[in-house]
């Protein structure tokens, strides 16, 4: 008997084993190269191309590795890079979306619904709860979506910035390839993700930056970014980048990840101003200082941009760095202040209409 069961938890571990990695060949990607002659091409002539990978106009300085420290600094102070309590969450709106002004519900970390004009834009949406290419380990949620996937509105475009885990998401994609009709917009080799995991070829609009598509009637432009690109330990195989969404009269900028670079001033010249900035402001630190912006540096990014009413994103939901989990707030929300820089600040499913911004009222004060 004791035989018997050691082989029958023998059994059951290999079997859980084999269901938690069961995606893992999928979530990998695929190398765009290899992908297609069309796509090897347009990578090949693409002015960010060079060498075999993808380049930033600005080089970064970003460590190929860990500093031997960081090991140490992770077992420290881990209380301080997690909420103290429950993440108060609110329930988007449910009605139409205002056919003339801009709206913007944040679901947490990067992913955001941005209503422009009576469409709606779906950003980096990632509903899983560990981003890593296994269910098993990763860096978990620290507080659910307020909405699942299936209750979300009909999506005009889902905008994708780049194919790293918390801003690209297997599970997430193919659920909306199912419960969604809207395309999705990708830099240059993305596609070649997307394809993989399902998405039709007819769903899929792929950017090289500086050129744009029309979707429902917005304009949508892929612009320039810092950052890096990849989800095996090959790195910049696709591109990664940020976003301009254009109405009539009505223009939004989501920048995606990036560190601050001399580009943004371009992009606000050639494509603002803007109503809106999504501005990411956490997961920063001296290990990668040109790859993720701090909090100050997104301010002056988004007077570059002529940005109006900045909306920060890329904390709160996921343990990225050594940072405590309030700091990027609590330092935006000085600098804005020193600056006379409009921001919202809202609680995850609250909607922001930039027409009648909420005050910042410190929600997140309570859990630091």
């Amino acid at each position: 008997m004791r035989t018997a069961r050691r082989v029958l938890a023998g059994g059951v571990a290999l079997a859980a084993a084999g269901w938690a990695l069961r995606d893992l060949p999928a979530e990998l990607g695929v190398r765009p190269l290899t992908s297609g002659p069309d796509r090897e091409a347009r990578i090949r002539r693409s002015p960010q191309f060079r060498d075999g990978a993808f380049v930033n106009p600005t080089p970064e300085t970003a460590l190929a590795r860990p500093p031997a420290s960081m090991l140490g600094d992770l077992a420290k102070d881990r209380e301080q890079r997690r909420p103290g309590g429950l993440v108060p969450l609110r329930v988007p709106p449910s009605g139409p979306p205002p056919t003339d002004g801009v709206r913007a519900v944040w679901y947490g970390h990067a992913s955001t619904l941005v209503e422009i004009e009576g469409r709606r834009v779906l950003f980096d949406p990632v509903w899983s709860r560990r981003v890593s290419p296994s269910r098993l380990i990763g860096p978990k949620r620290h507080h659910p979506v307020p909405v699942e996937l299936g209750e979300l509105p009909q999506i005009d475009a889902i905008a994708i910035s780049h194919d790293h885990y918390d801003h690209l998401d297997l599970a997430t994609v193919r659920a909306l390839t199912r419960t969604q009709k809207a395309p999705f917009l990708v830099p240059l080799g993305i596609g070649a993700h997307l394809e993989r995991w399902g998405v039709p070829a007819f769903r899929i609009i792929e950017l090289d930056w500086n050129e744009e598509a029309e979707v429902a009637g917005l304009r949508f432009v892929a612009t320039a970014a810092r950052h890096f690109s990849g989800r095996t330990f090959t790195r910049n195989d696709t591109l990664w980048g940020s976003w301009v969404v254009a109405g009539a009269s009505r223009r939004v900028f989501y920048a995606g990840d990036s560190g601050y670079f001399e580009g943004y001033r371009g992009i606000g010249s050639a494509h603002g101003p803007f109503d809106l900035t999504l501005m990411p402001i956490g997961a920063y630190s001296p290990a990668w200082p040109d790859i993720h912006m701090t909090p100050e540096e997104a301010v002056n990014a988004h007077l570059d941009l002529g940005g109006r009413l900045l909306l920060p994103v890329h904390w709160a939901t996921f343990t990225l760095a050594l940072h405590p989990w309030a700091e990027p707030v609590e330092r935006l929300w000085r600098e804005a202040k020193a600056r006379d820089v409009t921001i919202a600040v809202p609680r995850p499913g609250e909607a922001v209409d930039t027409t009648a911004a909420p005050v910042v009222d410190g929600w997140w004060e309570t859990l630091a």
